[in-house]
């Protein structure tokens, strides 16, 4: 699966589509504390669209992304009766990628799992990564131009569709003006999509793939249009021999979906109770807490994350572009924060100038050592 940065032209249909996505599920928006009671299994590719075949084309991608994921629902239901398992597709059929999300929306999901398996025109790239939503980054590096061919192939999916140009409002993933429009789109379950690629990323390190290739930001449609924490897995290259044995094997497949979902286990925890808070002013709330969502008593910053990546860079990097940021660290995610100040007005004064720079950075908040955005 290939991955793209996507700009679009249409800033009234973006804004569109950011106000018609529901910030809170039922339950959030009613004060209770959170719960995961519903999860979405997405295997991708199928019917028409088979994904990436191997080299000897024996193999393809739909097979194996849906052997994964009926795996990993039926280790989920198992172990968490009260959990709601969803599907988008349980057979070899083809699923437009507006409609996998759709599925997702209209199950008031907790969460999106998109399974997919990788491919390159060579067969020694191998190993695993985790995709949250974002612009890809590192312009200067390989990795770049690896990424965004991940999303090209995975996006054009949509071009199998007849009225794709009606349905997807002028998307196109081959043509590079429809990339803006990730730029416009705020993702407000951005924190808890990047816990649960942290635990994923932690799981399958353990393997059975050899190379983790870490945690990336990359503007996938389908990752877009869920309302709800959403990560999209590359699990093994279907172009490496050794990945391809892996994914072949009812072992191999068995145990990627044991990794999954031990991550899932550990995400639930943190996820279940994790706030509890109210509504106030139409605004979520942590309860002892005022209106602004700051608990009393303690010390809150704020400032402009620049960075996410997977790997810790040294002071100076290149990566930094002039600026020494502070780096907070979740697992195996690094966090690069510049321009700390006491207020989120003052926070926002500096990032006018940040985003020159660093045009996807963000305002987040920092109490006690963990960063949220705002």
């Amino acid at each position: 699966m290939r991955t793209y940065i996507i700009y679009i032209s249409a800033f009234l249909f973006a804004s569109a589509a950011v106000l018609s996505m529901p910030c809170m599920s039922p339950a959030q928006s009613s004060g209770a504390p959170l719960r995961l009671k519903t999860v979405v299994i997405d295997a991708g590719h199928g019917g028409k669209d088979a994904g990436a075949v191997s080299p000897d084309r024996r193999t393809y991608e739909k097979n194996i992304t849906l052997a994964i994921s009926k795996l990993l629902g039926q280790k989920i239901q198992s172990a968490y009766p009260d959990v709601k398992v969803v599907y988008t597709r349980t057979t070899d059929r083809y699923v437009t990628l507006n409609d996998r999300a759709e599925i997702a929306n209209k199950a008031n999901a907790d969460l999106f799992i998109s399974i997919h398996i990788n491919s390159f025109s060579k067969s020694s790239p191998n190993g695993f990564s985790a995709h949250v939503l974002g612009q890809s980054s590192n312009r200067d590096r390989d990795l770049f131009s690896f990424n965004q061919e991940l999303c090209r192939r995975e996006n054009s999916v949509i071009l199998l569709e007849e009225d794709y140009a009606t349905k997807y409002q002028g998307f196109n993933p081959d043509n590079p003006e429809s990339f803006i429009m990730f730029n416009l789109m705020q993702n407000a379950f951005y924190e808890q999509s990047i816990l649960f690629a942290a635990e994923v990323d932690t799981q399958l390190a353990k393997g059975p793939f050899r190379t983790n290739r870490g945690i990336s930001q990359n503007p996938f449609y389908v990752l877009w249009k869920t309302a709800m924490p959403a990560v999209l897995l590359e699990l093994g290259f279907i172009s490496n021999p050794s990945d391809l044995k892996i994914l072949n094997s009812s072992s191999g497949r068995a145990q990627i979906a044991s990794r999954i979902f031990d991550a899932f286990c550990q995400f639930k925890k943190k996820y279940d109770g994790s706030l509890d808070y109210e509504v106030v002013a139409g605004k979520p709330v942590l309860k002892d807490s005022d209106a602004s969502g700051q608990v009393p008593g303690t010390g809150v910053q704020y400032g402009v994350q620049i960075l996410l990546l997977s790997r810790e860079l040294k002071k100076g990097d290149r990566a930094f572009k002039g600026y020494e940021p502070e780096i907070y660290r979740s697992g195996k995610v690094f966090r690069y924060v510049v321009g700390k100040c006491g207020t989120e007005s003052e926070a926002r004064s500096l990032h006018s100038s940040i985003k020159k720079k660093f045009p996807d950075s963000f305002i987040v908040r920092i109490e006690d050592g963990t960063v949220t955005r705002l």
